[in-house]
């Protein structure tokens, strides 16, 4: 479960930390409120009646119930921020900026809230499938210390990095703002997992060493003939009744082998002894290094397609089509399409990509059993114990594993073609070549692009986009109008320009700029049908008596030439060159052009 529940925190943190804080929420918060705590109730009757069932099932029934709610919980919590603007509500825990990780923590906190419910109603279920009994809040707590480790290093790390954000340490600010930034902090982010992340796991999984014996002694006299050196701890997953292992920490004076009770009491010491090679085969190919490599890889890649997407965005015809079809804010439509699309390349890198590397190192550790043991029959052994008494799962798929009888069938082909194993390595450092290849070729791609430039083009489009909108929602301001033909008419859409002034005039027809900008348009339009020198004219005065500037006389200077009026035309320019003489040079070409030549002549 644990890759899985690696994919629901993953989201759910993608799409409380790529959200923004509304100025004002789009739900009002005395319907917020109660709307938030009836889904809230609504999640914990499905979950009561879906653990209810698996209350006189088996184990395989009681996760796959927790698979179908944990996946609904994630739901709730998307709902919970994008319609009930759960972030506004949090955005005080910020003190003013200075700490956004206090609100992406509690972000966190409402989704562990969410699971909180669904594991208080799962106790009972819990409680007869693995016959342990437990306290309402001790079962809550233990799921809690499950899970926490998957977030704990974000949390961690986040705080470090934005408690010393708020500090006035000018030479950090200048080495974290720096292209060595990145790399500062992947460093710590590793220095974080070798060193203080395998302790903190272990005392949060409750995990308890294996105590001195017979067996203890064997398992250390394999792991030294295997050059493997571990601290051996019991870990008591569900009771220590699932039969597994695991390996945890990268540096060996910090790493931990981890064994289930019930693993030792199933498997034989040859079985035991293969399910150890596995373990340390993991270490052996260094596949935990690699699987924070793999992070940072997607880390890398986001931020390469999060300087690309708003290119993709507003260049692409759906961008605007989809603002006529919701009637939605550009720049909220504009946030959920690059947050959408931030999302699935998430959910698509971990689970395929991220999930064929795991699977094949999986592969690659059991096939250190021919190495340390010589055969993989004591593990082809290991995996039929553990797949019939696990509830007959031998022909489950496993998209972070192969299923177990995938894994049985390739080690008995390798027992008897051993070249297989040297071809399955192969192909793993292949694809690892291939892998650093596309992220060096991503981002070095990425750099060469010049994004200024393409959004420029774009920049006007948008603009207008915006502009509609505005006027949307507020039909009865003017201003919106007016700027929305202004924009127009830069970009030569004259009639539409037209229709534009004029509802806005309809709004204010006291507004000077409004009778210029339009009476401009007429006297000036590329098509001669929206010429009207006489309106023009109209306009131009009535602008020229509320605001008498430079630009708005030479507008009137313009529309008496139009009207055949040069007398009037030429003293209304001397004016405007009085009363802006940085621009005189623009009047005096104006004053002579009134002079030699006639309106349909400049028209024509």
């Amino acid at each position: 479960m644990f890759y899985n529940n690696l994919i629901y925190f993953l989201v759910a943190i993608f799409v409380f930390s790529t959200s923004t804080a509304p100025k004002t929420p789009t739900v009002a918060p005395q319907l917020a409120v109660p709307l938030f705590f009836l889904l809230l109730f609504v999640f914990s009757r499905v979950a009561a009646r879906l653990y209810g069932r698996a209350r006189r099932g088996s184990s395989s029934q009681y996760f796959a119930a927790e698979t179908k709610l944990s996946v609904l919980a994630v739901l709730l919590f998307a709902c919970m921020v994008y319609f009930l603007d759960l972030k506004y509500y949090l955005q005080p825990l910020s003190l003013g900026g200075r700490l956004p990780i206090l609100v992406n923590a509690a972000g966190l906190g409402v989704f562990f809230l969410i699971l909180s419910i669904m594991w208080l109603r799962a106790r009972p279920a819990y409680e007869a499938v693995f016959a342990r009994s437990y306290s309402a809040a001790g079962f809550v707590l233990s799921n809690i210390k499950s899970n926490l480790p998957i977030v704990l290093p974000w949390l961690v790390l986040s705080f470090v990095f934005d408690l010393l954000g708020a500090l006035p340490l000018p030479r950090f600010q200048e080495i974290m703002s720096s292209p060595w930034g990145d790399l500062v902090l992947f460093l710590v982010f590793v220095l974080f997992l070798a060193l203080f992340f395998p302790p903190l796991v272990r005392w949060l999984w409750d995990c308890r060493p294996m105590p001195p014996g017979p067996l203890r002694d064997r398992i250390e006299s394999f792991c030294h003939r295997q050059n493997f050196h571990s601290e051996i701890y019991l870990w008591p997953l569900f009771e220590g009744q699932v039969l597994t292992a695991g390996i945890m920490g990268i540096l060996p004076g910090f790493r931990y082998l981890l064994v289930t009770p019930a693993l030792l009491e199933t498997l034989n010491e040859e079985e035991l002894d293969s399910v150890l090679a596995h373990e340390i085969g993991h270490v052996k190919k260094m596949h935990l290094l690699l699987y924070v490599l793999l992070f940072l890889g997607f880390s890398i890649l986001a931020g390469s397609l999060a300087g690309l997407l708003p290119v993709l965005i507003l260049g692409s015809s759906l961008f605007y089509r989809l603002l006529d079809w919701f009637n939605s804010s550009p720049e909220v439509l504009f946030g959920a399409l690059s947050g959408l699309a931030l999302l699935v390349a998430l959910l698509v890198y971990f689970r395929f990509v991220f999930g064929w590397f795991i699977r094949n190192f999986e592969r690659q550790a059991d096939l250190y059993v021919f190495r340390a043991l010589g055969t993989a029959r004591p593990l082809v052994s290991s995996f039929e114990k553990i797949a019939a008494l696990s509830g007959n799962i031998r022909d489950q798929k496993s998209w972070h594993h192969f299923g177990i009888g995938e894994r049985i069938d390739f080690l008995e082909r390798c027992e008897r073609d051993p070249g297989l194993i040297r071809r399955h390595d192969r192909k793993i450092y292949l694809a690892l070549g291939i892998y650093f290849l596309v992220i060096l070729s991503t981002v070095l791609g990425v750099r060469r692009v010049d994004t200024e430039r393409l959004l420029a083009g774009y920049e006007t489009r948008y603009t207008e986009a915006v502009l509609r909108h505005k006027v949307q929602q507020e039909p009865g301001n003017s201003l919106w109008l007016q700027l929305l033909g202004d924009l127009l008419q830069d970009r030569q859409m004259e009639k539409k320009a037209r229709d534009a002034y004029e509802r806005a005039l309809r709004l204010n027809p006291m507004n000077a700029d409004l009778n210029n900008n339009l009476a401009w348009l007429l006297l000036t339009a590329r098509d001669r049908s929206l010429r009207d020198p006489r309106r023009a004219l109209t306009l131009a005065r009535t602008a020229a008596v509320l605001k008498e500037n430079g630009y708005i006389l030479d507008t009137l200077a313009t529309a008496f030439w139009a009207n055949g009026l040069v007398d009037e035309a030429v003293a209304t320019e001397l004016k405007a060159m009085r009363l802006d003489p940085e621009n005189r040079i623009y009047y005096q070409q104006q004053i002579e052009k009134f002079r030699t030549r006639s309106w349909e002549e400049d028209s024509g």
